[in-house]
């Protein structure tokens, strides 16, 4: 048995079979070449895009980058690529398959790839037979991922501006309250100023030191401001703090209605998507190389379960001998 796995006898096996392993290793690459070709595969061609988020905030505890991922992988975009280049029939995937959506479903995420970078870019990579489809269906994930982004955001700061519109919508009307009421004090008893008309009234009494109202003017203003003072002056803390507090609000609803207007981009584009002017898949020396290595070790397997039956014959014959 020994003598079987020596070197120098697995070199003359090697010898012996040396013309049918030399039949193998041909046929190997010949096969290996005309099956990787486009005959067989089609080549695909592959371009990529690199790119930082922008004018985004994320959710939960994902970070910019993630939630960018998971909106380019998105079934919306997705859905917006196939109908715009009729990506099913560019496949070739034939509609009345019983199983189209989850073929097409399947030919996509093998064709468009969306991951993060060890430094938090988001990249984008497509593989399409055509070089020029490969570069626009990247462009038209970007075009997609703005309107999306943008819709969200629309969405979210449509509902702040009515909630907006309807606090102040309630706040004005309660403040307008506030002034009809003073007004109504003001035509009815003549406030307008609680503190500068009391002014007015103690130096009416002062001036006369204490003693008879100087003019009946002075005397109707002390009873009215007696007896409806105490309102107008509550009227107007009340109307100065609501305008404070309207005032405030409205700036931030201005800011609502900028954020709901804003017409962004949400890409910072490092690296733009091109066409290739050569086929990124298959690559076929790989393909001859592996196949050739591995015709050629199984026809040695082969080889030495052939030389080691004919061993084992020669051992048992010498043993009967």
């Amino acid at each position: 048995m020994n003598s079987f796995f020596n070197s120098q006898h697995i070199i003359d096996i090697l010898l012996k079979w040396k013309l049918q392993l030399l039949v193998v290793v041909v046929a190997a690459i010949l096969l290996s070449a005309l099956f990787s070709s486009p005959i067989f595969i089609t080549p695909l061609y592959k371009s990529n895009c690199l790119l930082y988020p922008s004018n985004i905030s994320p959710y939960s505890d994902e970070s910019e980058t993630e939630q960018s991922v998971q909106i380019f992988q998105s079934r919306d975009i997705r859905d917006s690529l196939v109908k715009k280049f009729n990506l099913a029939k560019h496949w070739g995937i034939d509609s009345s398959y019983i199983h189209f959506e989850s073929t097409l479903v399947w030919e996509y995420s093998q064709r468009v790839h969306v991951n993060k970078t060890p430094f938090e870019a988001v990249e984008i990579e497509v593989l399409d037979q055509d070089p020029v489809m490969a570069r626009d269906l990247i462009v038209a994930m970007l075009d997609a991922y703005n309107k999306k982004i943008r819709a969200m955001h629309k969405a979210k700061f449509g509902e702040v501006v009515l909630n907006y519109n309807y606090i102040m919508g309630v706040k004005k009307g309660y403040l307008d309250s506030l002034k009809t009421r003073a007004e109504q004090l003001g035509l009815q008893y003549g406030l307008l100023d609680y503190q500068a008309q009391t002014r007015e009234v103690m130096r009416a009494y002062l001036s006369t030191g204490g003693g008879s109202v100087r003019s009946a003017e002075a005397k109707a203003m002390k009873k009215n401001l007696e007896e409806k003072g105490g309102e107008m002056l509550l009227l107007s803390e009340m109307m100065r703090s609501e305008s404070d507090a309207f005032s405030t609000m409205k700036m931030d609803a201005d800011r609502a209605v900028l954020d709901y207007n804003r017409d962004y981009t949400y890409v910072n584009v490092l690296s733009k998507p091109f066409v290739a002017d050569k086929k990124a898949y298959p690559i076929r020396w790989l393909i001859v190389v592996f196949s050739t290595l591995a015709a050629f070790f199984m026809a040695i397997l082969i080889i030495g379960l052939i030389e080691r039956g004919k061993f084992r014959g020669l051992s048992t014959d010498g043993n009967e001998g």
